[in-house]
């Protein structure tokens, strides 16, 4: 039975129907825009930092945009557009290369490539917005192309500081600027100021989330002029955990989750690579980890896969990093290497870890030593160039495991933990040595008590009191507090059970239900209950998508739209500077919405918010709760 208020809020005017939204995700910092209509044409003049930027020749067979006489109509093609356009029923063919390729990995080919794809998103992969307004009132949103047409001139991109090569790998997050102004003139002039490529990366996403396709087919415009932005995020660190060793997850879907992510201004894509499930992550010196650890020869990661998802990302402005997990959380390793491995797949597997099949190295043996450092040695070089960090692991380390170590017999945390403090302070020796910076989970420091290096970076994931413990203590914070940052979760199991554990386990809930819709994981505050000096630790956040039960055909249905809604927590803050108070599904609703048809309309296939008829709302009124 679907439940409908008794109440309805009807006396929402037309007017404010038709109030163009504000519709950026995640919303700027500061945003002022006005009710002008300019058209962009796909021969804008576009510069960087005075030089124009590179366009194809007329042979280039990329991506075409289309326009027809109809495009004249009522008014001039505006300044440097005079004789575009056919005057006979054919249409003209206009060439613009929107998938560039860059020739280095430098700011300018960075740069150039961003402002292609940013073209291409507006001008063949955007929205005729009807879904977003009034029932039959889209006419009314959009401009009458019979009452002339003024253009945008220009975009003239200014980079104000020289990027460092660290800017391509930056040590720690937060060190190079995120920061962007956009401004749009009702003349036409845009002006995109950044101090880095990521700033102008970021503005040139804004860019686009300020156009629309006309009904026509035939145009492109913007109803917000004059536009005036200024923009910086919150924190740092704004990422997703992918699970790709439970279910693997072929390259194609990791690229089109960092295009999702490059769109919702996430800029961290944690990959957790290996697990006790299997092993996908080929190692040049040592072929038969994957060989043996992978499902299938078809479920692996080459070196040139890591390079290219790496690469994509650095691109894009999204940072790819690794983690294999140890010591425990190992055991497809032993299918390789069964000499360096406990407990593997023993059962019942509760007394030796959390989820079959169990495996953790030998904490008192000097061939896991020698193995992870030739693992280390072949790894840590190839994925240095890209990434500022390396994730080590160490959640959920069963004592009970050491029991069968012959090298230790005993699940005494006395005993245990001087072997795991020598073991993590090896291990992060060796990649600090590889200029990256190591990664915990919090089970390390709270739970087994070990002294971390100032360094080192905690990911926590059991809940804020994780977070106040961790801070206070002075360690630097990711957070992924499961309550509402899990997006696996609330699915159901995905264990079978007995007829004889029916009763005992029905209706078989997953242990972290509820499902995190995106108003929970939206209503997160990472500094809630701290101190001014403890939320200074917090570099930001990851939502996490562990694959239990998640392939590639439901993954961007779970990612999206709920990671850019903690994106948004992320980047803008749960604060509206313009309100004092936390911000409101009102607001956020009608520009998720958008946003989603956004990636859909980009390639990501989200989830939608709600249904059309309050899509339709661009207020959010017709679908808030009746409070009596």
């Amino acid at each position: 039975m679907v439940f409908v208020p008794s109440l309805r809020l009807l006396a929402v005017s037309l007017v404010a129907l038709l109030e163009p939204v504000s519709a950026i995700w995640p919303a700027p910092q500061s945003f002022t825009k006005g009710n002008s209509s300019l058209y962009l044409h796909p021969k804008i003049n576009v510069t960087y930092n005075g030089e124009p930027v590179r366009r194809p020749n007329s042979s280039s067979s990329s991506s075409s945009f289309f326009l027809s006489s109809s495009n004249n109509v009522g008014g001039s093609a505006g300044p440097g557009y005079e004789g575009l356009f056919t005057k006979t029923p054919a249409q003209q063919q206009l060439i613009y290369k929107e998938d560039y390729s860059t020739s280095s990995l430098s700011s300018k080919e960075i740069v150039h490539a961003g402002v292609s794809r940013a073209l291409g998103s507006i001008f063949s992969r955007n929205i005729v917005p009807w879904m977003l307004q009034p029932r039959g009132k889209l006419s009314e949103f959009e401009p009458d192309l019979y009452k002339g047409q003024n253009w945008i001139k220009s975009l003239e991109i200014d980079q104000t500081a020289k990027d460092a090569k660290t800017s391509f790998k930056p040590a720690l997050a937060g060190e190079v600027s995120e920061a962007y102004s956009l401004t749009l003139s009702v003349e036409g002039d845009v002006k995109l100021t950044a101090d880095s490529y990521i700033g102008v990366l970021h503005g040139l996403e804004t860019f686009t989330q300020l156009f629309y396709q006309h009904s026509t087919g035939t145009s492109w415009y913007t109803p917000y002029a004059p536009v005036e932005i200024k923009d910086e995020p919150k924190y740092p660190h704004r990422g997703i955990l992918l699970d790709v060793a439970r279910t693997f997850m072929p390259v194609k879907n990791i690229l089109r989750t960092i295009d999702g992510m490059a769109t919702s201004k996430l800029n961290r894509l944690h990959v957790h690579v290996t697990d006790s499930q299997s092993w996908p992550l080929q190692i040049i010196s040592m072929p038969e980890v994957a060989e043996k650890g992978a499902y299938h020869s078809s479920q692996t990661y080459s070196p040139a896969d890591i390079d290219l998802i790496q690469k994509y990302g650095a691109l894009r402005g999204v940072q790819v990093y690794f983690e294999i997990d140890m010591p425990g959380h190992i055991g497809s390793l032993s299918l390789s290497h069964p000499d360096l491995i406990v407990a593997y797949d023993l059962w019942p597997y509760q007394w030796y870890c959390v989820e079959p099949p169990c495996g953790a190295f030998k904490l008192n043996d000097t061939k896991v030593d020698d193995f992870l450092g030739k693992l280390w040695d072949d790894l840590l070089p190839r994925v240095a160039p890209y990434s500022a960090y390396f994730h080590t692991g160490g959640d959920e380390l069963n004592r009970n495991d050491s029991m069968l170590d012959e090298g230790i017999k005993s699940n005494d945390t006395e005993v245990l933990r001087p072997l795991l403090q020598r073991f993590v302070d090896k291990q992060h020796e060796r990649i600090r040595k590889e200029g990256l910076t190591p990664l915990t989970w919090e089970e390390i420091p709270i739970e087994w008590n070990i002294n971390l290096g100032k360094d080192v970076v905690v990911q926590t994931w059991l809940g804020q009191s994780s977070v106040k413990n961790l801070t206070s203590r002075g360690h630097k914070v990711i957070d992924s507090n499961y309550n509402f940052w899990y997006l696996d979760c609330g699915r159901g199991q995905w264990l079978n059970f007995d007829n004889a554990d029916y009763a005992a386990f029905s209706p078989f809930l997953d242990w972290c239900n509820p499902y995190k819709s995106w108003r929970h994981v939206y209503s997160y505050d990472p500094a809630a209950n701290l101190t001014e000096e403890e939320a200074k630790l917090i570099l930001g956040g990851e939502v996490a998508v562990w694959a239990e039960s998640i392939d590639p055909i439901a993954l961007d249905t779970i990612i999206w739209p709920r990671a850019s809604a903690a994106g948004e927590v992320l980047w803008s803050g749960r604060i509206d500077p313009a309100t004092g108070q936390n911000r409101t599904q009102l607001d956020a609703a009608p520009r998720l919405s958008e946003l989603r048809e956004r990636l859909v309309a980009r390639g990501v296939q989200s989830s939608s918010v709600y249904m059309t008829w309050c899509t339709q709302d661009p207020t959010g009124k017709s679908c808030e709760y009746p409070r009596v």
